[in-house]
């Protein structure tokens, strides 16, 4: 066997690594379901494009508020430890969607008052788990690492909204529209238990420095250092705004029902679209990392994410919608492998974890942030014009980063170059 095919391999000989990419598929898999459960529920409810963008921003605003404190937590304390307590929240957030569902709860209040508590615990699981990677495998390994976490991550984007509308499809026929929700939410809290029970079977440790009180510069140090290093600053600032303003999968409960005429079933299919393109791309990430041309294959995925967004919004058919959703998230995987693996060779062990921290917070601005910006937009333009409107400001956002802000981005031939940046 060649030396590069060793290479990929030596992550998955690990058998913390492999504990620990099971969990996080898991927990994967029960995020998307509540995305399900969450998205379809509320617009059955209220029927109001802007409810579909509140959600997003129910999450992204605890988020943005705790995502400095969570990156300094990351490197002061325990990362393995962080994403247990992190797993115990978000299943007792889920038991308490799936109760208020099943007790008929009128109302989206509690519904959002549940979601921002778990976007508290997306602020701490999300740099503690970008951090927690590079402590189990080499360096050299990591690129091969981070490729197989994506493929299993993207697997579980994939069955989990697929899991999540057959579910809620079924129960609803049994129990109604409520019981479909509940039945999403209780599911995907026994998924999390299970990643629970992995992560605490995982026995790496790393110890973390000895404690200080926490002072202003040092949770600063992880924007200070993303700042100076402006190829970083760009790769994460190109995702923010490119997914902020093409965020179409945030309408899909509309799209799915207002233009395709389809139920929770079909919305479920759509929404694992995305992720089916992705994972595909990460399986082939796996096999054969990509180690040239690195900022223009970056540049290219935002513009096929841009086109694939038109397409999406223009059609009205369900497999056109399913094909330029695919596309879509493979492009989006290939700029998500990129600028991973580019911030964590950037990056020393000691501010990982702030420097995750404002990656998250990037990655949960374009995410979070840009649903509720497609939902503000959407009732106001209308919902197909918005969603067009968007994908268009993703073609002008890469080629401003491209031309004008961040050419040295565009000029990264290979990752052997990021090793000088420290």
């Amino acid at each position: 066997m060649s030396g590069a095919a060793l290479e990929r391999r030596a992550p998955l000989r690990d058998a913390d690594f492999r504990r620990y990419v099971t969990a996080r598929f898991f927990s994967g898999i029960a995020a998307q379901m509540l995305v399900i459960g969450v998205g379809w529920q509320v617009y059955r409810m209220t029927g109001r494009l802007l409810d579909l963008g509140l959600i997003g921003l129910s999450q992204f605003l605890p988020f943005l508020a705790f995502a400095l404190f969570a990156g300094h937590a990351a490197d002061r304390l325990d990362r393995r430890l962080i994403l247990c307590a992190c797993a115990i929240v978000q299943a007792g957030c889920a038991i308490a969607l799936g109760a208020a569902s099943v007790a008929r709860i009128a109302g989206t209040g509690p519904i959002f008052a549940i979601l921002a508590l778990l976007g508290v615990a997306r602020a701490f699981q999300m740099p503690a788990a970008q951090s927690f990677l590079p402590n189990l495998v080499s360096a050299e390994a990591l690129p091969a690492a981070v490729a197989i976490g994506s493929s299993t991550s993207q697997v579980a984007t994939i069955a989990g909204p697929s899991l999540g509308g057959a579910v809620y499809a079924f129960a609803q026929t049994r129990l109604g529209a409520t019981g479909g929700a509940g039945a999403v939410y209780l599911g995907a809290a026994g998924l999390l238990v299970v990643a629970l029970a992995l992560l605490l079977r995982v026995r790496r440790r790393v110890a973390p420095p000895p404690r200080s009180a926490v002072a202003a510069r040092d949770l600063l140090q992880g924007l200070r250092f993303v700042w100076r290093r402006k190829p970083v600053l760009g790769a994460l600032s190109l995702d923010l705004f490119a997914v902020l303003f093409g965020g179409a999968t945030a309408l899909l409960p509309a799209f799915t029902r207002d233009v395709l005429h389809a139920g929770p079933a079909q919305f479920g299919l759509l929404r694992a679209a995305p992720g089916l393109g992705a994972g595909l791309t990460a399986l082939w990430l796996a096999v054969a990392p990509i180690r040239r041309r690195v900022g223009p294959t970056m540049f290219a995925g935002v513009a096929v994410f841009g086109v694939a967004t038109v397409v999406f919004g223009l059609t009205r058919r369900f497999a056109i919608a399913m094909i330029a959703l695919a596309v879509l998230g493979a492009s989006d995987m290939i700029s998500v492998f990129i600028r991973h693996v580019l911030v964590q060779l950037a990056t020393p062990d000691e501010i990982r974890g702030r420097v995750s921290a404002v990656n998250s917070m990037f990655i949960g601005a374009s995410n979070e942030l840009g649903e509720f910006e497609s939902g503000l937009t959407a009732a106001w333009l209308g919902l197909v014009p918005a969603i067009v409107a968007g994908g268009v400001a993703t073609l002008v956002v890469g080629a401003l980063w491209s031309a004008w802000l961040f050419p040295s981005l565009r000029r990264l031939r290979s990752f052997d170059e990021i090793r000088g940046w420290r």
